[in-house]
């Protein structure tokens, strides 16, 4: 990504919103009810994991935009951020984990743990919504 704007990051905050909302309304009330190979389940990993990626996508691109470098991970991207100011630090260690899960489920979506998938949908949003709040408020138009 080249061009880091206003603009681009609005369309990058609808699609999170989209996904999340996805996520919410397919998410069932107890973790016993979410089962493995459900449309439900499908439904919840493919869109968290989605929203997770746009949020890793825009951290690397902040990094360059911000003139930080090019990080060497994902975690890396959310860690340098934080050290610059843009993320406060305990944020950005949840989106550290945020970025594991995003990499347990294109790697090894066979041997995912549902109860680990279920709390990362049911709390994670929270995180992913206030990367989005920190980062509009560093960029400009």
């Amino acid at each position: 990504m080249t061009a880091f704007d206003r603009m681009l990051l609005a369309e990058k905050v609808a699609a999170v919103e989209r996904h999340l909302s996805r996520v919410e309304s397919r998410l069932p009330g107890e973790p016993a009810q979410f089962t493995p190979g459900t449309d439900s389940s499908d439904a919840v990993i493919l869109h968290l994991w989605q929203a997770v990626q746009i949020v890793i996508d825009l951290a690397l691109a902040a990094c360059i935009h911000f003139k930080l470098g090019t990080p060497a991970s994902y975690a890396e991207a959310f860690r340098l951020l934080a050290d610059d100011g843009k993320l406060e630090k305990e944020l950005a260690e949840r989106l550290v984990l945020a970025a594991g899960f995003r990499n347990a489920v294109a790697h090894a979506y066979e041997r995912l743990d549902m109860e680990r998938v279920y709390r990362a949908a049911r709390n994670g949003p929270a995180d992913l919504r206030a990367f989005l709040g920190a980062l509009a408020g560093k960029v400009r138009s």
